[in-house]
């Protein structure tokens, strides 16, 4: 990869006085509590108050339900003696600090409602929100540290039809509940539930476009249902495109929220979705509507990552193609607003090199280019990203195959 630019020093105009906004003091604020630390869930990594309170659910658990009981969740049979019990357990201790009478209440609790709500065979049922998945809550691939993600859109209701069509009366929104319990049941099923182990998944939430007061009731049903019934299944809570509103929707599921839940929260402005995601997510594994590579029922080709500063050009060269050969090529950078293009640079001196894709802006929402290319003559592929234009540093990401050709 070559950088023959290299970045533009522009003077900086002198700061004017401003008030901050709701959004960028809480991303100031996030930005300055210490990192969320995930629990590993080794026993031997407990204090000493903590195994004890550990030994006292149980054996109030036993006391309750029995050594014949039914008492298992996500098919674990929480009255055995094994590390899976231990985790769940665990989960519900964590969520009330040790507290063993408050755990144990949490935890009876959430027993009767999977079984009135009937949670453990939700994942098979088919609700009838075919229009909805893929689009409004989804899992999709897995973060850096083999964490499921599951993404979060609700755009889609801002369209009156769409929205009297799902939440139009109160049967209609209990059926729309249970759906989206069902979508956090199937990424449940994911986790391990060992102890060193993935144990917890990572919520994706898109907030462009969201119609915040028509969601309200929604909203705060489905955060009551995961805070009281999921406790510690959420190791991160990624906000993307957070509009300046964001202190509206904050008041409305603010106090629902526990101070550990806040402690795991990012937030990421309008337009920063991409930057802010790979820092978890690896590109391949990020959604094209996001800035990622990921395609529906697409090859999770490893894709490379790079920047491209302000005021730099970046030019990658895949070398080594023979003739007859055809390069299939995926390449994406952040909140693109810069200028693209792609030629064919042949090896032999007298041939001309060919414009693949001639120079074009590409608008800031613009998803991931996905072209392939057949050469006549061996040579290289240059895709070139000009951002001598833009102050703005942008992370980007590319990956490429080539097929020889099969003709003797």
């Amino acid at each position: 990869m070559e950088n023959p630019h290299s970045p533009i020093s522009i003077p900086e105009a002198s700061p004017k006085p401003y008030k901050k906004s709701f959004v960028t003091t809480l991303m100031e604020a996030a930005s300055l509590r210490s990192p969320f630390k995930e629990d590993t869930y080794f026993t031997s990594h407990l204090k000493a108050s903590e195994k004890k309170a550990l030994q006292e659910l149980k054996d109030k658990l036993m006391a309750s339900y029995g050594p014949d009981g039914e008492c298992t969740m996500w098919g674990i049979p929480l009255l055995a003696e094994d590390e899976k019990a231990d985790v769940v357990l665990l989960k519900f201790l964590r969520a009330r600090d040790f507290r063993v009478l408050d755990s144990f209440r949490m935890l009876q609790k959430c027993l009767a409602w999977r079984k009135e709500f009937k949670a453990d065979s939700v994942g098979e049922e088919d609700l009838g929100f075919k229009e909805l998945e893929g689009v409004v809550a989804y899992m999709h691939g897995y973060d850096r540290e083999g964490h499921p993600v599951c993404y979060n859109a609700y755009g889609v209701f801002k369209d009156k039809d769409m929205y009297e069509r799902i939440f139009g009366d109160e049967e209609k929104l209990n059926k729309f509940l249970r759906w989206r319990i069902q979508v956090l049941e199937r990424g449940i099923s994911l986790l391990h539930f060992k102890p060193g182990g993935i144990n917890s998944i990572i919520q994706v939430t898109d907030l462009k476009d969201m119609p915040k007061r028509e969601l309200r009731v929604a909203s705060n049903q489905i955060l009551s249902l995961f805070q009281d019934n999921y406790p510690e299944m959420v190791a991160r809570k990624i906000f993307i495109n957070v509009p300046w509103y964001f202190s509206v929707l904050y008041s409305m599921f603010g106090p629902f929220l526990t101070q550990r839940t806040k402690s795991k929260f990012v937030i990421s402005r309008e337009g920063h979705a991409a930057e802010t995601l790979y820092k978890f997510i690896r590109p391949e594994d990020v959604p094209v509507q996001y800035g990622g590579l990921s395609r529906p029922n697409d090859l999770q080709k490893p894709a490379s990552e790079f920047t491209v500063k302000g005021g730099e050009k970046v030019n990658i060269q895949i070398e080594g193609i023979e003739a007859g050969a055809t390069i299939t090529w995926d390449l994406v950078v952040g909140g693109w607003d810069l200028e693209y293009s792609a030629e064919f640079v042949p090896n032999k001196e007298d041939s001309y090199t060919i414009a693949v894709e001639k120079p074009r802006k590409l608008s800031p929402t613009e998803e991931a280019i996905r072209n392939s290319y057949t050469s006549k003559e061996s040579g290289k592929l240059m895709l070139s990203v000009d951002n001598t234009s833009s102050r703005r540093k942008k992370v980007a990401a590319y990956r490429y195959t080539v097929r020889k050709s099969t003709l003797e």
